[in-house]
Order: C-alpha cells, then sequence, then structure tokens
C-alpha cells in the first residue's frame, strides 16, 4: 500500500506523485501532531518571531545547527530556553566572553585522591554535554575557544587529553552573535560557519507583536512552555525527514543555486561579485531543511518554493563578496535574491 503525495512547486504546477511507504506515512501523521504541538508551545512565549521560531525548529528538525543573528533584546535566548523545555531536551547555556577558555566548555580532568591514598584523573563534564548547548554571543570568545566547538559540532564527539568522550544524542548547538557591536569581537572562522545548517536573522517584532509583548511579560505572572515532545520523538522524526523523498525537479533545483553561486561556474554577471562561494555542505543542508520545512508545513514532499525560502538561510554564511563588490553596495542578500529569481 502507497500513498501518493502531491507538492507544489515554485511555479504553482504540481510535481510528479511521489509513493511513499504507508509507515513513512504514519510516522509523518504522527510527526506532524508533535511538531503542532511544539509550535504553538513556543508561540505562547516568542511573539512576532514565527518564522525564526520555524527556522529554529526545521534546524533542529534537520539534524543540524543555528546561528541566531540579531540585536540584544529580541528573545534569542528566550528562545532557546523555551526550545529546550518544549522539546524536552538537557539544555545548557554557555555565555562566550573573550577570557573563555576550551576547557570551561568541553570540561576539563581534575586529580583526585582516594581513602587509601591513590591518586587518579577524574574527568568532570562541561556544559557541551547538553543535548541543545546555547552558545550566547558566540563571536566574543577567542579562535581558540571557538574551534573547541568544532569537533562537537561535526562529529558529536571531544577528545580531552587524547581520550574521547560521546555527547548526548541528539546534540544541538544554537549560537547568537550581535551583527552591530564588533569592537572586542573575533569573527568566526568560514571553516565554523559552515558546521551552521542555518544563519537565522532575527528582526524587530511588529507593532501588534510588540504590544502582546508588553501585556504578557510586565505582568504579575508570565506563561511557561511546556513539554510537547521527547528527545526520542526528535530523534526519530529526524529520521523521518531523511527518508521523505525529493523529486528530481527539486533535486535539479538545489544543484542550479548552489552551483551559480560559485565564482566561475554561474553567471558572471553575478559570479564576478563573489570571492568564494558555497560548497557540497550547502547542497546537504539544503535538502535536509526543505525536507524538514515541508514536514513542519504539513507536506511529506518538499518542492521548489522550499528551496526558494531557504535560500538565504542557507547561503547567507557561506558566500563571500569581493571588494569591489561590497564598494559597489553590493549586499551577499541582494546576490542571493538575484540567483532565487532563477530557480522561476
Amino acid at each position: 500500500m502507497v500513498a501518493q503525495v502531491r507538492a507544489a512547486d515554485a511555479r504553482g504546477e504540481a510535481n510528479p506523485p511521489v509513493n511513499l511507504d504507508t509507515g513513512i506515512v504514519e510516522a509523518a501523521e504522527a510527526a506532524l501532531g508533535a511538531i503542532g504541538a511544539a509550535r504553538r508551545e513556543i508561540g505562547q512565549v516568542i511573539f512576532g518571531q514565527q518564522k525564526v521560531v520555524d527556522l529554529s525548529l526545521i534546524t533542529l528538525l534537520a539534524g543540524g545547527h543555528g546561528l541566531l543573528v540579531g540585536v540584544p533584546g529580541l528573545a534569542k535566548t528566550k528562545l532557546v530556553e523555551a526550545m529546550g523545555t518544549v522539546l524536552g531536551l538537557s539544555a545548557r547555556r554557555v555565555q562566550f566572553t573573550p577570557d573563555l577558555m576550551p576547557s570551561d566548555i568541553l570540561g576539563s580532568e581534575v586529580l583526585d585522591e582516594s581513602v587509601e591514598g591513590k591518586r587518579h584523573f577524574r574527568f568532570i563534564k562541561g556544559p557541551v554535554f547538553a543535548q541543545l548547548l546555547m552558545a550566547d554571543e558566540i563571536n566574543r570568545a577567542s579562535p581558540r575557544t571557538q574551534s573547541a566547538l568544532l569537533q562537537a559540532m561535526q562529529e558529536h564527539h571531544v577528545t580531552v587529553a587524547g581520550e574521547r568522550y560521546d555527547l548526548p544524542a541528539p546534540f544541538h548547538v544554537l549560537a547568537t552573535q550581535n551583527p552591530i557591536e564588533q569592537e572586542g569581537t573575533y569573527p568566526l572562522p568560514e571553516a565554523q560557519l559552515d558546521r551552521f545548517l542555518l544563519e537565522i536573522d532575527v528582526g524587530y517584532p511588529d507593532r501588534e507583536a510588540e504590544r502582546r509583548i508588553l501585556l504578557e511579560t510586565t505582568g504579575a505572572s508570565e506563561h511557561k512552555p511546556v513539554q510537547a515532545m521527547t528527545a526520542e520523538t526528535l530523534m526519530s522524526t529526524q529520521r523521518l525527514v531523511r527518508r521523505l523523498p525529493v523529486g528530481e525537479n527539486v533535486v535539479d533545483a538545489i544543484l542550479d543555486l548552489v552551483r551559480s553561486a560559485r565564482p566561475g561556474e554561474g553567471d558572471p554577471a553575478v559570479t564576478d561579485k563573489l570571492s568564494w562561494g558555497p560548497g557540497p555542505r550547502a547542497s546537504q543542508s539544503l535538502t535536509l531543511a526543505a525536507r524538514a520545512r515541508a514536514l513542519v508545513e504539513g507536506r511529506l514532499a518538499p518542492s521548489v518554493d522550499d528551496v526558494a525560502a531557504l535560500a538565504l538561510p542557507v547561503l547567507k554564511h557561506r558566500i563571500a563578496l569581493t571588494f569591489a563588490a561590497r564598494a559597489d553596495g553590493e549586499t551577499v542578500e541582494s546576490v542571493i535574491a538575484r540567483l532565487v529569481e532563477r530557480l522561476g
């Protein structure tokens, strides 16, 4: 028994039917209910940031890490705390500062002495041993400390004093970054930026959302989110995301978009403005994120619309403009918008 799933592409036309096993359909229906409940709970404490909430959920459902970029006071920290509670994950927060050391994140060995007088080293785990780690203002730490997260983010284990220590499953990093105040900060190296599945821009709420913030957060009581999923449910949903089918037209759209953003491969009118472009990890990220976005929106197969909607958060931190392009007033956002237009 199979189910026929249709998804609209960017032109509003139906994709060819996608055959899904009954098991996938049943698992997807259960996942859709859990995802919907999680979105509603997070929406009870995060107002006017539905797009940010959805992109953060997409990041975790795709099994990746996210970089939240926005000025202070836009509830980035509160969003991560709420997601930890709602998704049933053990969450920890690290405030990154210039004097933060790698051992402050990973942990360190201490010398213990037993009652018999024997001495031995004991490893004390750092805050990285959590299912959801918030790296607050990650660009304030030194490159040495930033690099301590590289192995953890990519391989889900750390090495201390030659010993390997596996991280909890699932393991996700949601880092925040202030785009305005750059004094005393250390820009993230490209190698670490590429580890983030999405770069999520957090903007100001609209007037009605800010009115709700004023009324609901300055009173005698404040709504607290409740758990809507478990870590096991999240991991099963992550496995489901990887099983969702992707149509040939969606695969072609992803390849066209990513490859057109590389110097020497796309339209010279666009690529001449780029000093470097996205690698294959961008294609992988876009594929997983498109599947996860379809699931968040109640669909069982991604469309070209999903590719277009996710182009900016997937590619923004994987593209660099030339000096001449920046001098001419070009921005990464405008370049990506031009590339997305060509998908239609």
